[in-house]
């Protein structure tokens, strides 16, 4: 899930692809370097909202999100809240295509303008994200029932 907002300029040195950056890659699709195609890789985002309008911003994301998991190359979603920071979410996608394939083709949908154009006024900081590589299945573990009854 992405902003767009205008990018500020990305670093000139090529960080490595766990480098957090900030701004906005829909508006400047470049990655940090050129990733090799593994089976899958994440991308990991933080943005900062207001405490009193978190609220509006989940109501916002929910339809997106609804959309971006029923896509066949999202493999993996899920949003998290800092308990000390109520203004500061984060979530987590994990794609079966690559980074560039993400960039070209799914952050470029149409589904996502409403949404950037509601959220970006709320962000308190500039959002952060990282494309990270997965190490590879072992390393990799999903319980069955994740969220405990």
């Amino acid at each position: 899930m992405l902003q767009s907002s205008q990018l500020p300029v990305m670093p000139t040195a090529a960080p490595s692809s766990s480098t957090t950056l900030t701004g906005n890659p829909l508006t400047n699709p470049t990655l940090p370097r050129k990733m090799p195609f593994t089976p899958g890789w994440s991308l990991h985002v933080t943005v900062y909202i207001a405490p009193e309008n978190v609220d509006r911003f989940l109501a916002a994301f929910k339809p997106v999100f609804n959309k971006v998991v029923a896509e066949p190359e999202c493999l993996f979603f899920e949003m998290y809240q800092s308990p000390q920071e109520p203004g500061k979410i984060s979530w987590v996608e994990n794609w079966s295509k690559s980074p560039e394939w993400f960039l070209e083709n799914q952050v470029t949908k149409d589904y996502y303008k409403e949404y950037f154009a509601v959220t970006e006024a709320m962000f308190t900081k500039p959002r952060e994200f990282q494309f990270l590589e997965r190490v590879g299945p072992e390393y990799f573990m999903v319980k069955d029932q994740p969220f405990a009854q």
